[in-house]
């Protein structure tokens, strides 16, 4: 199955890129070690060490693959291509619902996504309702739950 492109920022990039190398260098040698000494202590058939480390050497594998197809396939939003006169991915936006407090926020592609950090997906249903709209519009932000709120776009950078 092929994976569709997906948007990154090139923060994005190179922290995918950062992981990469982390997982074909040392996590890779870290798991060999471990492997090695596993297979030395014998039967391996009831060698917990060794079953786990196969387990992990299969997560670590996987999600090498996973990092190499995003990369072989993204599209990468250059920071010279971002335009502050409308909401899109790479910009920083504030907005505000109603009388509550503004609130600043990152629009990112679905993988770079931290709410914690204050970065949202442009593919969550606020990223979603804020791509292409301009500072001072109000837009409508359609929840899981069903309910919806609107949003003023108080600044695009």
């Amino acid at each position: 199955m092929a994976l569709s492109p997906q948007i990154i920022t090139p923060a994005g990039k190179a922290k995918l890129q950062e992981e990469l190398a982390e997982l074909k260098g040392p996590r890779r040698e870290d798991l060999a070690r471990r492997l090695k000494q596993a297979i030395e202590m014998g039967d391996l058939s009831e060698n917990a060490d060794y079953h786990a480390a196969k387990e992990d050497q299969g997560f670590l594998e996987g999600r090498i693959q996973q990092i190499e197809a995003i990369l072989a396939t993204a599209i990468v939003a250059e920071d010279t291509d971002i335009n502050t006169h409308v909401v899109q991915i790479g910009n920083t936006v504030t907005l505000q619902e109603g009388n509550e407090p503004e609130e600043t926020y990152t629009i990112v592609g679905a993988n770079e996504a931290n709410p914690r950090q204050r970065k949202i997906s442009y593919e969550s249903p606020m990223g979603a309702a804020l791509m292409g709209h301009k500072k001072d519009e109000t837009v409508t932000v359609h929840l899981p739950n069903g309910e919806s709120v609107m949003i003023k776009i108080i600044n695009i950078a």
